[in-house]
């Protein structure tokens, strides 16, 4: 297999959880999701895994984290920083959001040749998901990809979540729209723009394929969006506005690869004993080891 890298945002500090969720132990030997993730990865094919964190965090990181599978892996880090933007822009007094996805995934362009795959850190996606991805990639293809789960299998019990709603035409991408606010009532899903879905949809979780040539459409389309908005404090350079972007101007398709993986994911406190219950059930059905790193 030619190399593939995994890309993990893990620079965000978690709001509405409250804290460095990514950080956080679910397992029974206090593994993170996080651990989880590169244990598929490794065993899907992937070489080497890039960690996009904010760099006041790095010693803590990689004392929680990476120290325990540096040596099977290759481990790289990419920092996102609110100063680290094109040469002429500044960041405005007062902002401490980050700048979005877009901005995170450029920090990473000095580190990589080759296809990748882009992950949030605290979403736990199952190894189908890292296998049917890695797949892809193995035969030679560098076409940039999706993986989509059931808006059903997404969703918390405890508050609203914000999912990328896919439009799929013939295995490929047309569109992806952010919707906030989705929660599941009596059997269906609504939004706060009075959207209505049954549950089946597919949406994005943030797990995509790229081959390098992203990074010149992301170095191009945020000196636009700074000039735009970029003395906004809570302005966002997202990923899917670029992708939606490049789809309606035909510069390039989105392959669509599904995934049944159950996804789950520490979006509350609240969620966090679901989440570990879940891991639980998946090592006694012996899809993890008790240890996963020994």
């Amino acid at each position: 297999m030619k190399n593939l890298t995994l890309l993990v945002m893990a620079a965000g500090m978690g709001s509405r959880f409250g804290g460095l969720k990514q950080l956080e132990t679910v397992g029974p030997n206090n593994e993170t999701i996080i651990d989880y993730s590169i244990y598929d990865a490794i065993n899907a094919g992937f070489n080497k895994v890039i960690f996009i964190i904010r760099k006041e965090f790095k010693i803590e990181f990689e004392d929680k984290i990476t120290n325990k599978f540096e040596n099977k892996i290759k481990v790289e880090f990419a920092f996102q920083e609110l100063t680290n933007l094109p040469s002429g822009y500044n960041c405005p007094k007062g902002r401490v959001k980050p700048w979005g996805t877009g901005h995170a995934i450029l920090t990473a362009k000095e580190l990589l040749n080759e296809p990748f795959v882009v992950i949030n850190a605290d979403d736990f996606y199952g190894y189908e998901s890292f296998k049917v991805i890695a797949d892809f990639y193995s035969t030679g293809k560098e076409k940039f990809s999706l993986v989509t789960f059931r808006l059903d299998k997404t969703l918390s019990r405890f508050g609203s979540v914000s999912r990328g709603l896919c439009q799929v035409n013939n295995g490929f991408l047309t569109s992806v729209v952010e919707l906030e606010n989705l929660e599941k009532k009596n059997d269906i899903v609504s939004s706060n723009k009075d959207i209505i879905l049954d549950g089946s949809e597919p949406v994005s979780m943030n797990m995509w394929g790229f081959n390098p040539k992203l990074f010149d459409y992301l170095s191009d389309k945020i000196i636009s969006f700074l000039e735009k908005s970029g003395n906004e404090l809570k302005s966002e350079f997202l990923l899917p506005e670029v992708i939606n972007e490049l789809i309606v101007s035909s510069r390039e398709t989105i392959s669509i690869l599904n995934s049944n993986s159950n996804w789950f994911g520490v979006t509350y406190k609240e969620d966090k004993p679901f989440v570990v219950n879940e891991i639980k059930r998946l090592i006694n059905k012996e899809k993890y080891p008790k240890k996963l790193f020994i």
